[in-house]
């Protein structure tokens, strides 16, 4: 039985690429990126902080860490909120301990349920990034535009008493998009998303309301997929998280082209008390290679990339 033709038809098939979201381009063939200070490697550094509703409808799908017993799950409902009531606070004295500051992405709704874990965040966090309004409204294609506009702007509105401006970044639940998803943040005043993982860099892209930033968080550095899902130990974490250090430092310097270290941590993963030790060893190694490292908030590293 041939497979129907139609399966091969779509909008702007061609040669080359099948869009015009962003150019084709290959890292080692870029001019150089230089980060302030000439510091080889810049970092960034993302806490995701996430609500998890105990009696998700999982439209489109049920991200990972979504619950998956009967309900009520109470099991793993109280897992996700350990990490928002006890671990957050173990991972940003790590920070501080080494000198080290992060971005924090956080869901709306839990915004608007702790209140004083924000205004705590804000004093501490390098920028505030919207992660959509929970974990159980995740972006995906057949989305209805006008339901996912209003996850958009609901995740802003609830986020904006705890910014000192404008917020400039988004990260999708589950770092997914519909067809509409990089038009819908464009209008709402965004400059920049996380979700694609295609680079090491951040790269133009485009979309029909105007330009955004596509800045890469990578997903094989992320603790919850290296712990959770890769099911790999915690010391082999750090392990992971420093042999990624020391190899894009060298290619770095060895290229001349700046590179970017991307870490994204949830503190229900790597705030339990039998991980933090680990967490503390990669923070140590690269406080002790300062001299090399821009550590910045993520619209800094756009803006200086440019």
């Amino acid at each position: 039985m041939s497979l129907d033709r139609s399966f091969l038809e779509y909008p702007q098939l061609r040669h080359g690429m099948d869009h015009d979201r962003y150019s084709w381009s290959m890292l080692a063939q870029r001019p150089a990126v230089r980060w302030p200070n000439d510091k080889p490697l810049a970092l960034w550094i993302n806490l995701s902080l996430e609500h998890f509703p105990l009696n998700p409808k999982g439209d489109g799908f049920k991200p990972h860490g979504s619950m998956v017993m009967p309900y009520p799950d109470l099991r793993h409902y109280t897992l996700r909120d350990y990490g928002n009531r006890v671990g957050v606070f173990r991972v940003l004295d790590a920070l501080e301990k080494y000198g080290l500051r992060a971005s924090t992405a956080v869901n709306g709704e839990l915004a608007e349920r702790y209140p004083a874990l924000l205004r705590r965040l804000k004093a501490r966090s390098a920028e505030l990034v919207a992660h959509g309004w929970n974990m159980d409204s995740v972006h995906y294609g057949g989305l209805d535009p006008a339901r996912e506009a209003e996850y958009i702007q609901r995740s802003l509105a609830a986020l904006a008493p705890y910014a000192d401006g404008p917020i400039q970044g988004w990260l999708s639940p589950a770092r997914s998009q519909s067809e509409n998803t990089p038009e819908l943040l464009q209008q709402a005043g965004l400059q920049w998303f996380g979700d694609w993982i295609n680079d090491e860099l951040p790269y133009p892209f485009q979309t029909s309301n105007g330009p955004l930033t596509a800045l890469p968080l990578s997903l094989e550095l992320e603790d919850r997929f290296i712990v959770g899902e890769n099911l790999h130990a915690e010391a082999e974490y750090a392990d992971q998280m420093v042999d990624a250090c020391d190899f894009l430092l060298e290619e770095a310097q060895r290229s001349g082209q700046g590179r970017l270290l991307a870490l994204n941590i949830h503190p229900w993963v790597m705030g339990q008390p039998h991980r933090i030790k680990h967490l503390e060893r990669v923070f140590a190694h690269l406080a002790d290679n300062a001299g090399l490292i821009w550590n910045a908030a993520p619209s800094q590293i756009i803006a200086a990339s440019r």
